[in-house]
């Protein structure tokens, strides 16, 4: 039994290309003179395009009626060098199309060149590709932004529902400091959404830290006092151990309450589906080596391996679905390195977790208006 030869011979290989490359090739092939005329294309060339015969390229791809503007291959006839570009015009059915083109110069014994050989690859449907990458980019930078605003205004309304709990209770105790007490929140609460809708517009056309000498103590108090409710209504222990006596430091208060309002979110979050009995949060602030430390521990459910692995990633959340964004700790990353610092966290699972904060005092940024020499 005669064996059929392993490999083709290569004499065959440039017979089939000489003789029937021109035909198969699934490109638009064809060759134009010093004038710009078509003077030889292959058969998909025409079947695309339509009549070439002694027509311009211009007229052909694009309908025109004089050279294209920036035209590639006057700059090949000049210099001789090979050349790619994408070009966009209309095919025989008025179907707009874009293609890659290569410009080859087919030169003469003279080293003239006497034509240019230009071999064109649709890639519109890679073009609509790329359209559709670019809507999808920006529906998700859309999204990006509704998420970072519905996740600030939650933990806003978790501070609202602290106060209405003061409230309705001041009122079934008949207790005037509850009253008080809870109308206080929910004004400083309703001053806060508002604040906090206004600087996110800013935020969306960039907006710059508010940086001043600020008490390190204060935003954690005031956060404290945000979840105090909730807390409450929760059955979950809150507590704010605070160092006395910080010295003032440049900081954007309301980024590092944004922060701290992230972070006892989540801590609660995750006592709240932890099956304990006695539940505690606790906020605290120290100085340790020249740097301000804040902390918030939990003794909730805790992060498992794979989760403390992409907790800072894009919307990665460890809530069920629905119920958090995973912007939460990106943003206060963010907010952290702006100062300088560092977020970090131990988890163990089943015993809770601590999410740490550190800002270094030689770190921090500049109050807004201090001149640097």
């Amino acid at each position: 039994m005669k064996e059929e030869p392993r490999h083709i011979a290569m004499k065959d290989i440039r017979d089939w290309v000489s003789t029937k490359l021109w035909y198969e090739v699934p490109v638009s092939i064809s060759v134009i003179d010093p004038e710009f005329r078509v003077v030889d294309a292959n058969p998909l060339f025409a079947k695309n395009y339509g009549d070439w015969q002694g027509r311009h390229c211009y007229e052909v791809y694009k309908g025109l009626s004089q050279r294209c503007e920036h035209c590639a291959a006057t700059k090949t006839f000049a210099d001789g060098l090979i050349r790619q570009r994408e070009e966009h015009g209309a095919i025989r059915d008025g179907k707009q199309t874009h293609y890659l083109v290569h410009m080859v110069p087919l030169i003469g014994k003279n080293g003239q060149i006497r034509y240019i050989v230009e071999m064109s690859t649709d890639i519109t449907d890679v073009k609509l590709l790329e359209q559709e990458k670019l809507e999808a980019e920006r529906l998700a930078a859309v999204g990006q932004t509704v998420a970072g605003l519905a996740h600030g205004v939650k933990n806003l309304l978790m501070g609202i529902d602290g106060g209405m709990y003061m409230l309705e209770s001041g009122i079934e105790k008949s207790d005037p400091e509850r009253l008080v007490s809870g109308w206080g929140m929910l004004k400083e609460d309703m001053a806060r959404m508002t604040s906090f809708v206004k600087e996110f517009l800013e935020f969306a056309k960039g907006r710059t830290p508010e940086v001043q000498l600020v008490d390190p103590n204060k935003p954690a108090e005031e956060v404290f006092t945000l979840f105090r409710g909730t807390a409450i209504l929760k059955g979950i222990t809150l507590r704010a151990n605070l160092e006395e006596d910080l010295e003032l430091a440049a900081m954007d208060q309301e980024g590092i309450h944004a922060c701290l309002t992230n972070l006892v979110s989540n801590a609660m979050d995750a006592c709240d589906v932890s099956d304990k009995p006695n539940r505690h949060v606790v906020i605290s602030t120290s100085e340790q080596d020249g740097e301000l430390v804040y902390e918030v521990a939990d003794d909730g459910v805790g992060i498992d391996y794979d989760i403390r692995k992409k907790i800072f990633s894009n919307f990665f959340s460890t809530k069920a679905t629905g119920k958090g964004t995973g912007l939460g700790l990106l943003t206060t990353r963010k907010i952290v390195q702006e100062h300088g610092g560092r977020v970090s966290f131990d988890s163990t699972e089943g015993a809770g977790s601590v999410f740490r904060m550190q800002f270094p005092r030689d770190r921090l940024p500049k109050p807004n208006g201090e001149v640097t020499g």
